[in-house]
């Protein structure tokens, strides 16, 4: 990152593309004539660094309510992440560490997409267990019996 700070009368001369350039490579800082220092960056960059806030507050949020609760977490207490309400608290602590490690990656990474993959996948399965049916279906108890041997399907079925 360099040093530089550009004035806004810069960005109508010759510096207007090495200011460009240096937001580009990583940031440029602009002084407005307020007095104000501006940051540019690629909005990638921007968007990694919104990610990385977002779910690192959740993180901490849910580490937390978990440390001073020894209930079920209700949604209230939850707030945006209700939707993890459909998990025990293994599960949750589960999903702590999983968001642990997608954050650092997405942020080694300098790329969100394991964060939204991991994301993505619990989000997917709270939805399942929501559904009283598939939740039973999911953990309940499975039998032996409850299976059979499938036949080979005939061609005229």
């Amino acid at each position: 990152m360099s040093d530089i700070v550009y004035q806004a009368s810069d960005l109508t001369g010759k510096k207007r593309v090495e200011f460009i350039n240096e937001a580009h490579h990583d940031r440029a800082r602009l002084r407005s004539p307020d007095g104000t220092s501006l940051v540019m960056l690629r909005e990638s960059k921007l968007d990694l660094l919104e990610a990385l806030a977002k779910w690192g507050e959740a993180h901490v949020k849910l580490s937390t309510l978990l440390r001073r609760s020894t209930g079920a977490l209700t949604a209230t207490a939850l707030g945006e992440l209700a939707w993890l309400r459909s998990f025990d608290r293994d599960d949750l602590e589960e999903f702590l560490c999983e968001l642990q490690d997608a954050i650092i990656a997405a942020r080694a990474d300098e790329d969100t997409a394991v964060l939204d993959e991991c994301i993505q996948a619990w989000r997917a399965t709270a939805r399942q267990l929501a559904d009283p049916l598939r939740r039973s279906v999911l953990l309940g108890p499975h039998l032996s019996e409850d299976f059979v041997e499938a036949g080979k399907p005939s061609d005229g079925e």
